[in-house]
């Protein structure tokens, strides 16, 4: 017990909290766009555009940047315009070219990190950018507030277009007939997630980011059924798996990445054994 005060204790210091504020962030706004990428079969496109991340990041350390976000932010959001256009290609299909850009920026990458290595340690610093970091004491005083700068945007971003995000999201053909640009708007979702997975980087790694877009979603829909139910039931589950995940891992030393994404799959198994017993509702 006195060495489970001790370690609660470190939730009083700030690089603690930042990774608190941070992850429910981070969580809240996965969640929020997760459902509507899950309707759309866009949940692929997270997982490529992470991939890209992580060659972003790997120019940004050839280029010995300080503060490698905006360049990250730049080449991720430029590649989610690029896969929705490529996807929509007859010549390329949406699943071709994610594995084009995905598997190539992923190589590219790690070949850039190989030639251009500054450190000893070079596969310390492959698994910490692809796993997140094993410590919570990377996150700077910047980066937090980037986050809650760029979170904020996510959040009214979604708030004021959910009516036509739920339009897009169900029946893009017949939200085109009715005015709505699909196009727009899933040019406006792919940008989100972009920018999403680019906050999520130092958290949770490069390889783990879609676990946080897609499990909370597909957990509500286990018990939910209507799209509001689902979003409000899937942001709630994300922020207690983030902030669940990032305190078991102070107390028990793992990395807090893995260790929010092993709470989202307990929850996941949780929600569907109370989907079956229940049989859902509406």
């Amino acid at each position: 017990m006195t060495q489970l005060a001790d370690k609660l204790a470190y939730l009083q210091y700030p690089f603690v909290q930042n990774a608190l504020i941070v992850g429910v962030l981070i969580a809240l706004c996965s969640s929020l766009l997760g459902v509507t990428l899950v309707l759309k079969r866009f949940s692929f496109i997270g997982d490529g555009l992470s991939h890209v991340a992580f060659g972003a990041m790997a120019i940004a350390a050839v280029l010995q940047l300080t503060d490698d976000m905006p360049l990250v932010l730049v080449i991720t959001v430029f590649s989610a315009v690029l896969l929705l256009r490529t996807g929509q290609n007859a010549k390329i299909k949406g699943d071709a070219a994610v594995a084009m850009i995905s598997v190539g920026a992923l190589a590219i990458g790690y070949l850039l990190m190989n030639i251009f290595a500054k450190s000893s340690n070079l596969s310390g610093d492959v698994c910490t950018t692809l796993f997140g970091s094993t410590s919570i004491l990377t996150l700077k005083k910047s980066e937090v507030v980037i986050c809650i700068i760029l979170s904020a945007l996510v959040i009214a971003a979604f708030i004021f277009f959910y009516n036509k995000i739920f339009a897009v999201t169900f029946d893009e053909n017949f939200a085109t007939a009715t005015g709505v640009k699909a196009k727009a708007y899933n040019l406006l979702i792919a940008v989100i997630v972009a920018v999403i997975i680019v906050l999520a980087m130092n958290l949770v790694g490069s390889l783990l980011i879609s676990a946080l877009v897609i499990f909370p979603a597909l957990s509500a829909m286990r018990v939910f059924k209507s799209f509001r139910s689902v979003t409000i039931c899937s942001a709630v589950l994300s922020v207690v798996c983030a902030l669940s995940g990032i305190i078991i891992s102070v107390i028990a030393g793992t990395p807090v990445g893995s260790t929010i994404v092993a709470v989202d799959i307990a929850a996941f198994a949780a929600f569907a054994l109370a989907g079956a017993i229940s049989g859902g509702k509406k």
